[in-house]
């Protein structure tokens, strides 16, 4: 059994999630155990849809940026198109939307799901 999770979050600033899936430039790497965090890395990405200068809609572009969460178990975004929640979830990573301050969210959310991977 689990007893920590590994987050990707979706933050422009380091401070709040902020991000939408499909824009994000980069991914902050958490572990948590619910009651404590812990940064791993920040991980650059080239973000699946918007403009030319981020590639597009290439269509590989949306595989690239779910294989560079391959390891993590959830991923905290302002917003996720449905598209993008499917190939995560397929990847069994969770897409969660949970814009707000990443602390607060993030403690929250491994609280919860921690608990719920223990009964």
């Amino acid at each position: 059994m689990k007893d920590t999770l590994r987050l990707a979050v979706a933050s422009g600033d380091g401070k709040v999630i902020n991000q939408h899936f499909g824009k994000a430039t980069q991914f902050i790497i958490i572990e948590s155990d619910g009651e404590t965090l812990k940064v791993i890395e920040t991980r650059k990405n080239s973000p699946a849809c918007g403009t030319l200068e981020y590639g597009g809609h290439a269509e590989d572009s949306l595989e690239r940026c779910v294989a560079l969460l391959n390891d993590c178990d959830a991923v905290l975004v302002a917003r996720v198109g449905g598209g993008a929640a499917d190939a995560l979830e397929s990847r069994g990573i969770e897409p969660v939307e949970a814009p707000g301050f990443i602390r607060e969210n993030a403690l929250a959310y491994a609280k919860y799901r921690l608990a719920n991977m223990r009964k």
